[in-house]
């Protein structure tokens, strides 16, 4: 009896899943996550080469640029991060999708090293560059790299955030039936 539930479940698994999915989070269907994660990820990127700049310069401009790079890319992480978590949780062509899970993770992680790498800076960011800074820094920058490579991923492979909307499926559906 347990076998036949196995086998009926792993049956399930290996259907493959449709080719586009659609967006939950949305304005006029155009899908938000994609709109707010090219500032975080500037941001946060962006650290690494202000905390260069300080290295090389000592100009304290550069160390306040880099608090404000990463209290900036931090807080609209956060805000990118919670529209991508109700995609995840909404939608569920994402959530079978290992790659979403993947990207959450990573996009996960990459907050919690910005937070760190923002609270380090509070108190004095100049000495936080020659402390930790600059290595949460470059940290920061490999987990954007490899998040926005999954996001990427999810998008261009799985077409996620592309499906048709409702009204579109339904307009289809009624063509073809006047066609009929």
């Amino acid at each position: 009896m347990r076998s036949l539930r196995l086998d009926a479940s792993m049956k399930k698994l290996g259907h493959p899943l449709p080719r586009s999915t659609p967006t939950a989070v949305a304005i006029s269907r155009h899908p938000i996550h994609p709109m707010v994660v090219p500032f975080p990820i500037a941001f946060l990127l962006a650290i690494v080469f202000t905390d260069l700049a300080y290295l090389a310069t000592e100009d304290p401009f550069w160390g306040r640029v880099s608090l404000w790079l990463a209290g900036g890319g931090t807080l609209l992480g956060i805000l990118a991060g919670v529209i991508g978590t109700l995609e995840l949780l909404l939608i569920r062509g994402i959530r079978h999708r290992p790659a979403g899970w993947s990207h959450f993770v990573m996009a996960v992680m990459l907050l919690a090293v910005g937070f760190i790498n923002w609270l380090s800076r509070l108190d004095d960011p100049l000495n936080a560059i020659h402390g930790s800074g600059l290595y949460l820094s470059l940290l920061g920058a490999a987990l954007v790299s490899i998040a926005g490579w999954l996001g990427g991923d999810l998008v261009f492979e799985h077409q996620v955030g592309l499906g048709k909307h409702q009204d579109e499926n339904r307009a289809d559906e009624q063509h073809r039936n006047a066609d009929q």
